[in-house]
């Protein structure tokens, strides 16, 4: 693999895969050999076919499964979250660790009962995080997804990609040094879907968190990443690491540009080279 398949960059690794393989209980074997380095503070898609095993190689990076065999080399605690200096906001709590990684599902998956502000306040009750600090980080979060003034509402008066928001406020509020976003945006109509990659892509340049995105649009990774992973079909590997011109301008003038259209041809043409690897 070239140097510009593997992305180069310099930065040290805040997450590596190692020979991940999966077997589900029923037989199905989802990931065989998947290898994957992900680099501090990059934005790295996955990019794949439909049960190609992307979901599932993201569980296991968020340790919500385990692999059948290899190794998933996870981030180490923050030490910032519990030594960092008292500050508005500064939360501490007993287990830092769980507040590292952030997770979006596909679906927003809110409390329907709750409030927006008690939807995002979650995660911080689950490490221990409670009072004043904790009520800031909440409203934090809210102002970064432009819901400020939606706190107090129930998820049932928010449209599709309000609720989103919420979901990536709560995902964001324990400040996550790695951010895991499972196909966030699938559900939303295309509008909506280019003013929430826009608006991650702000949130990501100014809280540089390692982000892995998982999706099956070529435009969407082209758009939104440093770095694109191609998988194979089932069973899913790393099949090529596709690097994008991480100094492009991300705004709709680059949607329509000679180098956007260019990227997207270059990576439908790795991912249909994938998908028959596997036939």
């Amino acid at each position: 693999m070239s140097d510009s398949d593997r992305g180069g960059g310099g930065r040290g690794s805040a997450l590596r895969l190692e020979g991940i393989a999966k077997t589900f209980s029923d037989g199905t074997v989802a990931l065989e050999g998947l290898d994957l380095d992900v680099r501090t503070g990059e934005f790295l898609s996955i990019l794949g076919p439909s049960g190609c095993g992307k979901s599932t190689a993201l569980r296991l990076i968020a340790g919500l499964a385990e692999p059948t065999s290899g190794t998933v080399h996870r981030p180490a605690a923050n030490p910032a979250a519990a030594s960092e200096p008292d500050r508005p906001g500064d939360v501490r709590a007993g287990d830092v660790r769980a507040g590292d990684v952030g997770f979006v599902f596909q679906d927003p998956t809110l409390m329907p009962w709750a409030t927006v502000f008690d939807n995002v306040r979650l995660p911080l009750r689950l490490i221990g995080a409670n009072g004043p600090a904790a009520r800031h980080r909440v409203e934090e979060a809210l102002a970064m997804v432009g819901l400020a003034d939606f706190a107090r509402a129930h998820p049932r008066r928010l449209s599709g990609g309000m609720r989103m928001r919420v979901s990536i406020a709560r995902a964001l509020v324990t400040r996550p040094r790695l951010l895991l976003m499972d196909e966030p945006f699938a559900a939303l109509d295309e509008i909506t879907r280019f003013r929430l990659n826009d608006d991650l892509l702000a949130l990501w340049r100014e809280r540089r968190f390692t982000t892995v995105f998982v999706t099956h649009s070529v435009y969407e990774s082209v758009y939104l990443s440093e770095r694109i992973a191609v998988m194979t079909a089932r069973p899913g590997r790393i099949a090529r690491q596709i690097v994008i011109d991480p100094d492009a301008p991300r705004d709709a003038e680059f949607r329509l540009s000679h180098g956007f259209a260019e990227h997207c041809r270059g990576v439908s043409r790795a991912l249909q080279a994938a998908m028959e690897e596997r036939r």
